[in-house]
């Protein structure tokens, strides 16, 4: 038999797998499937762009497979350079011209709203997944639990009976099982090798009072992965050729394993996180990226002697560029209150510093090693015009206390069914207006001078990739946690990688050009871009190309002393 993992990509609090990142999803599905009996040779994995593409084979493939699964649910959609989330129209496509099985499921399981500010629908409300199965709890728990213990091999009866299949999350145990044997699905990702594989430590929430909002307490509370099943994955991966990590798929990297010691949060345990980020390099070795994602600032302020325990052991295992991404939400203590939020201003502020006094270093790749990023939710309950002035006066205050923020983002809540915020989000649209206001004024004035302190003009950015071409100038990003998109003059080859000199700023983004410019060749915008060259200067450059040598080149150019380190001829 066939079976057809489609990849409509996932966005939620604690997982990414819109590309280039691979959830962990299709990988738990094709481990399922492998235990299951089918080879590697029986499970396709296509992601919802490639399928837009229409390549040969995929519309037989479709129409043909026996098992068709969808993975979707963007619970905190986000904006993507090149990769655009399935939509439920193209789900309805797909699966009327499928003639097998047909399966959906992750978050959209929640519900399903196209973007922030927008209450989520669930199925009861009107959405059609066609003749599909929807996967009410974990899909691939769903997906091993449609084969029947004694059939290897063969048609299982339960395809034809999907309603006897009990709806039900996985273990810890099945996910160990099952991360490394669908790794080789890595292969066949469209990114393969350039992408970044989502690692999962635990998922669930420990705290017994849950942010008003957050779908992550669906999943019960925090289920720890061994650290040794975390390290064969990630040690199977590698040997499929997997070079870009991120330990992305848990609410707080910083309380994996941790232990109740009867306060707001678990205590970290630093021996613990030591073990898992040795282990990974060692069976890793040659890895190009290992970055985090999300950590609880309410953990690091509680307990700064483990966390600065915890820091150090990141930056000795790591690579530069890392970024723990907070959930401070809100600075309005009334918002704070009435969302039952993790942590004060204060609190954030403090863990805000302890990160920065570690970790905001130039790293090999340009990069400062690692900084806290921000995330702020506006449309909750509480919520008033004065929450947009805290907010931002709190940014504005760590601007001018000098510190570092890698990245602030800013949304307006999605509302799910089951959560406390669920029809009580009319703040969103009350505020509309008030929101866009604010949130471009943060990018002018908090984004722009933070992003010209942590990477200043001059700055040699190393391993950009090459992604898009629009309107003559070549869009690339770092791989990595929430990469600084780079914009370049010019149209360098896609899925390349290029060493990046930093010439420009943008609110969100940065203009670049490569390192190093070879000054004979380059084109008149590259060389007008060299950093502290005016229009005349570059005129004056760029009629006097060639240059027979460095010494040549200083001699004529008066600015040459300053240019050397960034041109070559």
């Amino acid at each position: 038999m066939k079976a057809l993992i489609i990849d409509g990509y996932v966005d939620e609090p604690a997982c990414l797998g819109v590309p280039p990142y691979l959830s962990p999803y299709p990988r738990y599905i094709a481990g399922a499937l492998r235990e299951r009996g089918l080879s590697e040779n029986d499970i396709h994995y296509l992601t919802i762009d490639t399928l837009r593409e229409n390549p040969p084979g995929a519309g037989e493939l479709t129409e043909k497979a026996d098992l068709v699964i969808i993975i979707a649910g963007m619970t905190v959609p986000g904006k993507y350079l090149r990769a655009s989330p399935i939509t439920l129209r193209e789900i309805e496509t797909i699966f009327r011209a499928s003639h097998g099985l047909k399966v959906i499921g992750g978050p959209i399981r929640l519900g399903f709203s196209g973007e922030g500010g927008r209450a989520a629908k669930g199925a009861e409300d009107g959405i059609n997944f066609s003749d599909a199965v929807l996967a009410r709890m974990d899909l691939e728990a769903f997906v091993y639990d449609l084969f029947m213990d004694d059939i290897i091999g063969s048609f299982p009866a339960r395809l034809q009976n999907p309603e006897t299949v009990e709806h039900r999350f996985r273990t810890v145990a099945e996910i160990g099982r099952w991360g490394p044997r669908g790794a080789f699905l890595i292969r066949q990702h469209p990114d393969y090798p350039y992408c970044m594989c989502e690692l999962e430590t635990y998922r669930g929430c420990g705290r017994q009072v849950h942010c008003s909002f957050c779908t992550e307490p669906f999943y019960g509370t925090s289920d720890y992965r061994p650290i040794e099943d975390v390290i064969l994955e990630v040690s199977t991966l590698y040997s499929y050729g997997a070079r870009y990590f991120r330990i992305g798929r848990q609410p707080d990297l910083f309380s994996y394993h941790g232990k109740d010691a009867g306060g707001p949060v678990p205590k970290p345990d630093p021996d613990a996180i030591e073990r898992l980020y040795r282990g990974i390099r060692n069976s890793a070795p040659e890895l190009s990226v290992l970055h985090m994602d999300n950590a609880n600032p309410i953990t690091l302020a509680t307990y700064p002697e483990e966390s600065e325990q915890i820091l150090k052991t990141i930056i000795k295992y790591h690579t530069a560029g890392d970024v723990a991404a907070f959930g401070m939400e809100s600075a309005d203590r009334a918002v704070i209150e009435a969302n039952s939020l993790k942590a004060t201003p204060e609190e954030v502020f403090e863990a805000i510093k302890l990160v920065n006094r570690f970790g905001a270093v130039q790293g090999a790749n340009g990069l400062p090693e690692i900084l806290p990023g921000i995330n702020f939710v506006h449309g909750l309950m509480g919520e008033s015009k004065k929450t947009f002035q805290l907010n931002y006066d709190f940014l504005n205050e760590v601007l001018d206390s000098g510190l570092l923020l890698r990245r602030i983002n800013i949304r307006q809540v999605m509302a799910f069914p089951g959560t406390p915020i669920y029809g009580k989000d009319e703040a969103a649209r009350k505020h509309k207006k008030l929101f866009l206001d604010y949130k471009a004024r943060v990018r002018k004035n908090i984004d722009l001078p933070m992003l010209r302190r942590v990477v200043p003009e001059g700055t040699i950015l190393r391993d950009v990739m090459c992604e898009i071409h629009e309107k003559g100038i070549t869009f690339g990003r770092q791989l990595g946690s929430y990469p600084l998109l780079v914009g370049i003059p010019a149209f360098l080859p896609l899925r390349k990688v290029t060493d990046v000199t930093v010439t420009g700023h943008g609110m969100r983004s940065i203009t670049g050009i490569p390192y190093p410019l070879y000054i004979n060749t380059a084109s008149h915008n590259l060389i007008r871009e060299l950093p502290g060259l005016g229009r005349k200067s570059a005129d004056s450059i760029v009629a006097g190309i060639p240059y027979t040598d460095r010494e040549d080149f200083l001699r004529r150019v008066s600015e040459g002393n300053n240019l050397l380190r960034f041109i070559e001829i």
